[in-house]
Parts: C-alpha cells; sequence; structure tokens
C-alpha cells in the first residue's frame, strides 16, 4: 500500500465543502446575554434591532433617551463578549462601554446590568 497526501486534501476539501454547506443552512446560533448583577442569562432573539430591544423584551429596565447613539444615555459597561453596531455612535464612550441601543450582540455578552 501507498500513501498520497493528494488523497488526502482531495478528502480534506469535499469535507470542508460539506461542512460549510451545512453550516450556512443550519439556523443562526442565538447568543446569550448575561447580566453580570443578578447572574440572569437571557437570549438574544435575532429579530430584535438592538441590545436594548432584547433587554426590554426581558424587562430589564435600562436608561435611555434618543435610541440612535446620540444621547449616551443607555451606555453601560461590558464585561465580555463583542458587539456589532448598526451605525458608528455620535455619543462617546470609553473602552469597555457599550450603547445598547444601536448595538446587538456578537456571540455571548455578559454586561454590567
Amino acid at each position: 500500500m501507498s500513501f498520497s497526501p493528494y488523497q488526502d486534501s482531495t478528502l480534506a476539501a469535499d469535507d470542508a465543502a460539506s461542512i460549510e454547506a451545512e453550516m450556512a443552512s443550519a439556523e443562526p446560533l442565538t447568543p446569550t446575554i448575561t447580566l453580570a448583577l443578578s447572574g440572569a442569562k437571557l437570549a438574544f432573539t435575532h429579530g430584535k434591532a438592538s441590545l436594548l430591544e432584547a433587554l426590554e423584551h426581558h424587562n430589564v429596565q435600562v436608561e435611555y433617551q434618543c435610541r440612535s447613539g446620540y444621547c449616551g444615555s443607555c451606555r453601560c459597561k461590558m464585561t465580555k463578549g463583542r458587539v456589532v453596531y448598526r451605525q458608528q455612535p455620535l455619543a462617546f464612550i470609553n473602552e469597555g462601554e457599550i450603547l445598547p441601543c444601536c448595538c446587538h450582540p456578537d456571540g455571548d455578552i455578559e454586561v454590567e446590568l
């Protein structure tokens, strides 16, 4: 018997294409929002326009005014994870802070609420 690295790479490419197709047809994963102060874990529903809307859906009180990233009144600290903004907010935010009114989680996050 002989061993050919080319046969293995063909199999790997076929496997990669199969996995890619499977991932494309899969439902998107639902990010979890962990509230650091209470330890509560909430599901971020993909139909929500922002993290603020998802928090409101779960009856979490968050101060807000504009819902567009202009005023900064919803500013809070994020201790784990990453968020994505629909558009860059105009309100100033420090490193580690987010504006829930105009972002959504990119995976699981933890916020100080």
